[in-house]
C-alpha cells in the first residue's frame, strides 16, 4: 500500500484547549477559542485529506473533536474517508487550559450507550470503527458480559469494533482483549496502541493481531511530541543523514513496521502535517534500524514520564 493512505489524522491535540504533546503550543492559535479551534483542525483535515491520507482518528473525550471532524465531513462530503472514535472517557476540562482534571474514565454499559449515540450523532453517518478507549487488564469491560454484547451488537450493525491500550502492560491487554467473544465470534476487529522508539513493548501482539486479522493501528508514534522536540542523538543523526526532521524519522520507524495497517499522525498545523509527510518518503536501513533500536527504555519508566506531561 501506499505510505500515505498508511497514515491518519488523530485529533487528540486539536480538539480541545490542552493536552500533554509538547511542541504544540506555538502552532496553535493565540487565544484558542472554540472557534478559531475548529478553523485549526479544518486546516489540517483539509490539507491531510490533499495530501492523500483517508483515516481520521476522534474520541468522545476529545473536546468537540467529533463536533468539528462532524462539521468538516457534512461540508466537504468526503466519499472514502474512514473515520474512527472512541468511548470510555467523558471531557470535563469546561474548555479551560487550567481545569484541574481534563478527563475521566469509565467502561460500563451506560456510558457506552451514551456515548454511541452522541457520537453517531456528531458524526452523521461516517462513523467506520468504535474503540474501547485505553482499555487495561483490570477494565471492567473484561467481567462485563451485558458490555460485550452492547459491543458485538454494533459490529452486527456494521460498525467495527476495537480498542485502545495504554500503559505499561499493552501488549498483556491486547492479547487478553483479542481472546474475547460473543457467540462463538471474536469480539474485536482493530486494535490502536502506543508505539514508538522509546516504548515499541507491545510490538510483538501487535503483530500477532495484525496476522489474526485485526486491524493496528499506532498512536502516539511521536511520544507525544518528544521525539520531534528533544530527541536522542541516534535520532538526530539518522534524520540528519536522511535530510528529514526528528519528526519525520519517528514516523519513518514506525511506517517501516509492515505489521502497522494504520499510523496516527497529530499534527495541529499545516507545518507540522508537511514536516510529518517527509516521512513517506524515508526509507530505513538495517543498519539505521539497528541503530533505532536501541532508544527503548522500561515501559514504566516510559509510562510515568507520560503522565508526568503537563497539560498545557
Amino acid at each position: 500500500m501506499n505510505a500515505i493512505r498508511r497514515l491518519g489524522i488523530g485529533l487528540a491535540a486539536l480538539g480541545r484547549p490542552a493536552y500533554i504533546n509538547v511542541g504544540r503550543a506555538n502552532e496553535l492559535p493565540h487565544d484558542r477559542s472554540i472557534e478559531a479551534m475548529r478553523e485549526a483542525t479544518w486546516d489540517v483535515l483539509d490539507a491531510a485529506y490533499s495530501a492523500g491520507i483517508r483515516w481520521v482518528d476522534a474520541a468522545r473525550s476529545y473536546g468537540r473533536a467529533e463536533e468539528f471532524l462532524g462539521g468538516w465531513l457534512t461540508e466537504r462530503a468526503p466519499e472514502d474517508v474512514t473515520v474512527s472514535s472512541k468511548w470510555g472517557y467523558t471531557y470535563v476540562g469546561a474548555w479551560r487550559t487550567d481545569a484541574p482534571v481534563h478527563e475521566v474514565k469509565e467502561h460500563v454499559l451506560d456510558r457506552y450507550r451514551v456515548q454511541y449515540e452522541e457520537t453517531r450523532g456528531f458524526l452523521n453517518g461516517y462513523l467506520s470503527v468504535y474503540q474501547v478507549h485505553s482499555l487495561t487488564e483490570d477494565s471492567p469491560l473484561f467481567r462485563d458480559v451485558r458490555l460485550q454484547e452492547a459491543l458485538a451488537e454494533a459490529a452486527a450493525e456494521g460498525v467495527r469494533v476495537g480498542f485502545s491500550t495504554s500503559g505499561p502492560r499493552q501488549r498483556d491487554t491486547i492479547r487478553r482483549a483479542m481472546e474475547l467473544q460473543v457467540d462463538g465470534q471474536r469480539l474485536f476487529s482493530s486494535v490502536q496502541s502506543t508505539w514508538n522508539m522509546l516504548e515499541p513493548s507491545a510490538e510483538d501482539a501487535l503483530r500477532d493481531a495484525h496476522e489474526a486479522g485485526l486491524h493496528v493501528l499506532l498512536k502516539e508514534v511521536l511520544a507525544n511530541g518528544r521525539l520531534a522536540v528533544s530527541p536522542p542523538v541516534a535520532v538526530q543523526t539518522v534524520a540528519s543523514r536522511k535530510d528529514v526532521q526528528p519528526d519525520a524519522l519517528a514516523l519513518a520507524a514506525a511506517l517501516s513496521r509492515v505489521w502497522a495497517d494504520t499510523v496516527l499522525i497529530g499534527a495541529v498545523s499545516t507545518a507540522q502535517l508537511a514536516s510529518n509527510l517527509a516521512a513517506t518518503e524515508v526509507a530505513l536501513e538495517g543498519e539505521e534500524l539497528e541503530m533505532l533500536s536501541g532508544l527503548s527504555v522500561p515501559p514504566e519508566r516510559y509510562w510515568a514520564e507520560r503522565s508526568a506531561l503537563p497539560w498545557t
